[in-house]
């Protein structure tokens, strides 16, 4: 008997007619005989509503409260879906994370999942039950509620896999699996059967809002293979694999491309070129939750001066001078911020033994007069920072350079 875990996020249950459509899905799986347990999400808007209501009541909101508050959306849809699926005549309860247990370590907000006590879990599915399991939240060893931040939900799912020991696991969400790139962007887009770890890791890092790159690196550390569905449509999905690459899905050389928006490039000119002057300048930044993204170093001819390029979101600019400009640790001639900004990366492990994607892919950003600004690389994936206004031609280009349409 296979034991398969079965998460489905939050548009996946955004309306009763969903949630009971979702327990559909969950009943098809159990009626062929499988051991299911099933994480599910908040109804789709209900996390972002009730952290608005947080800002309402304080500015500086209690940061255990609010993980109380913003973890009671997922006891909501599923105490509604074990409800459906009992009235369809199935063995089902909900199970809070506390109830499991599910403990965790870290900050409130972005804790990480540590131990899954799977005993009472394991007892109700050899009965024959169907456990619907608070996705996003755990305790801390205070037994205060935490949560796991953005793609706790699948976090969730892949460490409980990892517990339960599971023969598969499947996240359903609005999408039938991973494209090679962003269907909106280029209608040409197609669907990826099968992709390794770290091309998703890289592609969920670099844009892709399929999964958040947490819920890879942890599915990568744990070896838990991932499937990727739609919750709306019958289709097969995405299977993210550990397996090593296969020449039968391995023949393009790029798996896909990802992009992002709203990127800002900070340049601080004519800074004294010593050890540590890089540290002193990103310390402040990284206190204050700022992410740093691709960072470029030119040092002056007369070896005395560098200047500094990175790149934040455009939401960060604001903050990011203000901090440099009290940071008494630095010195520098110019401070120069360029916003409406965009990154585009290609992926694949195939370009580690293929000589010549670089230039490929510059000589087809060029022929659409795209200028690049600025350039970042890695083993499986080449990122290059462009205007906002040339993502879509580039994304185009690229994928058609590579042969993805």
């Amino acid at each position: 008997m296979k034991t398969i875990i079965l998460k489905f996020g939050g548009t996946s249950v955004g309306t009763i007619e969903r949630i009971k459509k979702v327990a559909q899905i969950i009943s098809n799986y159990k009626r062929k005989k499988n051991r299911v347990a099933v994480v599910s999400s908040a109804m789709s808007g209900v996390t972002n509503d009730l952290a608005k209501k947080s800002r309402l009541i304080s500015n500086d909101f209690d940061e255990a409260e609010y993980d109380t508050l913003v973890s009671s959306g997922e006891q909501m849809s599923c105490a509604l879906l074990a409800g459906r699926l009992k009235h369809l005549g199935f063995k089902s309860r909900s199970w809070l994370s506390w109830q499991v247990p599910i403990f965790t370590t870290g900050p409130h907000s972005s804790a990480r999942i540590e131990k899954i006590f799977t005993k009472d879990l394991n007892h109700f599915m050899e009965l024959g039950g169907i456990p619907i399991i608070t996705g996003f939240q755990g305790i801390n060893n205070k037994t205060r509620l935490t949560t796991l931040g953005r793609g706790g939900s699948d976090a969730s799912a892949i460490v409980l896999s990892k517990f339960l020991n599971a023969d598969e696991c499947i996240i359903f969400t609005d999408v039938d699996g991973v494209y090679t790139t962003d269907p909106k962007l280029h209608s040409k887009a197609k669907k990826i059967k099968k992709i390794h770890y770290d091309e998703m890791l890289e592609m969920a890092s670099l844009g892709s809002k399929i999964m958040q790159p947490i819920s890879v690196q942890d599915a990568k550390l744990n070896k838990i293979d991932i499937k990727v569905k739609s919750s709306f449509v019958n289709k097969s999905g995405t299977l993210i694999s550990r397996s090593k690459i296969k020449k039968k899905f391995s023949n393009k050389i790029i798996t896909g491309i990802s992009s992002t928006k709203n990127d800002a490039k900070i340049t601080i000119a004519g800074v004294k070129d010593k050890p540590g002057v890089a540290a002193s300048i990103f310390e402040p930044l990284s206190k204050n939750l700022i992410n740093v993204d691709m960072v470029v170093q030119n040092i002056s001819l007369n070896g005395n001066e560098t200047d500094l390029t990175f790149t934040i979101k455009s939401e960060d600019v604001k903050k990011t001078e203000k901090l440099i400009k009290q940071n008494k640790k630095i010195s520098y001639r110019k401070l120069f911020f360029d916003k409406n900004l965009s990154k585009v990366s290609i992926i694949g492990v195939g370009m580690i033994t293929t000589p010549g994607i670089t230039h490929r892919m510059f000589k087809a950003l060029a022929s659409k007069k795209i200028n690049i600004i600025v350039i970042s690389t890695s083993e499986i994936k080449i990122s290059v920072l462009i205007s906002t206004k040339h993502i879509k031609k580039a994304v185009a280009v690229l994928h058609k350079e590579f042969n993805l349409d």
